[in-house]
This record gives C-alpha cells, sequence and structure tokens, in this order.
C-alpha cells in the first residue's frame, strides 16, 4: 500500500523519497552511462539507442521465486508499452544463458533479457535485493530503484515514466 501510495503521487511531488532513490529528492542525478548491452536474443542495445527512452530495468535470477511473479507483471508491462517512449529491460544475475533462455521460453515472457556481470547494474544501484526496479526518465536520470516485489498495479503504474516530459 505504501508502495502505491508513493507511485499514485509521483506526479505532484518528486518521484520517490530518498530511501528508494539514489540520491535526495530534487538533487539533480545524473545521467546513467548506458554500456553496450548484449541481449540474449542476439540483439544489442548500444549506449546511443536509449536516448529519448525511459527505462524499466529488472536485475533478477532464475531461482528466485519472488521474480518470478514480479516477472509476470513486468511481461504485462512490456506488452503493454508497445509504441511508448519506454524500454523494459529484465537483466538475469543467473550465469547460464541457457537457462535463461528456457526459464524465458517456459514462462512466455517476451521483454528483452540480458546477462550482468555486474556492469549494468553497479551503474544503476548498489543494492543487492532481487527483484530490483530500477526506473530511468527520457533524459536519462535514475528515478528510482524498488528493493523487492511489486504489484502487478504497481508495475504498470510504470508507464507513468513514459508520459512524463522532458525537462
Amino acid at each position: 500500500m505504501r508502495r502505491r501510495a508513493l507511485l499514485a503521487g509521483a506526479a505532484a511531488a518528486p518521484w520517490a523519497p530518498a530511501v528508494w532513490a539514489q540520491g535526495a529528492a530534487g538533487e539533480t542525478r545524473p545521467v546513467v552511462a548506458w554500456p553496450e548491452i548484449q541481449l540474449l536474443d542476439g540483439g544489442v542495445l548500444s549506449p546511443a539507442s536509449w536516448q529519448g527512452q525511459a527505462a524499466v530495468v529488472v536485475f533478477w535470477a532464475t531461482y528466485c521465486p519472488f521474480c518470478k511473479r514480479h516477472n509476470a507483471h513486468i511481461d504485462k508491462l512490456h506488452r503493454a508499452i508497445q509504441g511508448q517512449p519506454l524500454r523494459v529491460l529484465g537483466v538475469a544475475l543467473d550465469r547460464d544463458a541457457a537457462a535463461v533462455r528456457q526459464y524465458m521460453a517456459t514462462n512466455q515472457y517476451a521483454f528483452p533479457v540480458a546477462l550482468d556481470s555486474g556492469a549494468l547494474r553497479q551503474r544503476l544501484t548498489t543494492r543487492r535485493v532481487i527483484p530490483m526496479t530500477c526506473v530511468v526518465d527520457r533524459q536519462g536520470r535514475l528515478l528510482q530503484a524498488i528493493p523487492g516485489e511489486m504489484s502487478e498495479d504497481d508495475v504498470l503504474g510504470l508507464t507513468r515514466v513514459a508520459q512524463r516530459q522532458p525537462a
């Protein structure tokens, strides 16, 4: 309930209290330095491909039961945002790419996934909780790093990030 109330108030107030955000409310946050990201499907996300795109990046693992439920909501978000300036990216903390591909196929998840050696996670959060949902605005600034499983309504509410006008 607390998370839903915070997200509901996002339009009128800074996105997150300091406890969830990577900095104090009102602080100018640096732009994320996106690395080149190799996707499991063979595609590549270049640093330039993130320009003008808001992003929801979720760190998760195949062995995490909370992640499985959370990823079902992330998949719904991915399917709902077609045509919007919002990108969803799953980042599996597993080392076995074949196991992650099998997990995605078994659960019929369609969102893009990459494996992470830690380079991407370090750019977004130092927290080690999974799932960890990071929200980046269209200017490339980290707005929130949300630890733990979220409700479906809260995950789908992240589409508001794409609707925010650039400052």
